[in-house]
């Protein structure tokens, strides 16, 4: 199973496992990673996973869709690097990822 690390505001660092198919979400939920709301469940339509994607991952993880990025317009906390973790399928080219969780979800 992928190694992933959620880096809280304060620092605090999270090391889970993601299962292969399941979201970036899944995973930061299934492990109570704190700052990751996911009111909707994964369904991009609430923007309270949304992280900060390390630089050296985001060619893996690619870029928004259309949908996507219309929640990610919404934040006003949006940067270059950010993504809905819901978004974002976990696979073993993901063993190592690194996010940030801001301090708020809008």
């Amino acid at each position: 199973m992928p190694r992933l690390t959620f880096i809280c505001h304060d620092g605090a660092s999270h090391e889970v496992q993601g299962e292969v198919g399941r979201s970036v979400m899944n995973a930061a939920i299934d492990n109570l990673v704190p700052g990751i709301d996911a009111d909707c469940g994964g369904e991009c339509a609430c923007a309270t996973c949304h992280v900060y994607v390390d630089e050296a991952w985001l060619d893996k993880v690619g870029t928004p869709d259309e949908a996507e990025d219309a929640m990610l317009d919404l934040n006003p906390e949006r940067a270059p690097n950010s993504r809905l973790s819901c978004q974002i399928p976990v696979t073993d080219a993901l063993d190592g990822f690194r996010a940030r969780v801001p301090e708020f979800q809008m």
